[in-house]
């Protein structure tokens, strides 16, 4: 996983499509997401650390 592009696909293995029209709520929703389907046991230790990186690295872009 390298692209914000990457968190979406794993997204939608799960059947979550997210997409609000605004890039900055679109990263909030898909960490909330993201931080779920691992305190689920969903996804694995590694896939959530670097999908987390990827949002984070949205988010500081979009606020630029």
């Amino acid at each position: 996983m390298n692209s914000f592009y990457d968190v979406q696909q794993l997204l939608r293995q799960f059947g979550t499509v997210i997409y609000t029209g605004k890039r900055s709520q679109d990263v909030e929703l898909m960490e909330a997401e993201v931080s779920e389907l691992h305190a689920m046991g969903m996804i694995e230790r590694e896939n959530f650390l670097k999908a987390r990186t990827i949002l984070l690295e949205e988010k500081r872009k979009a606020r630029s």
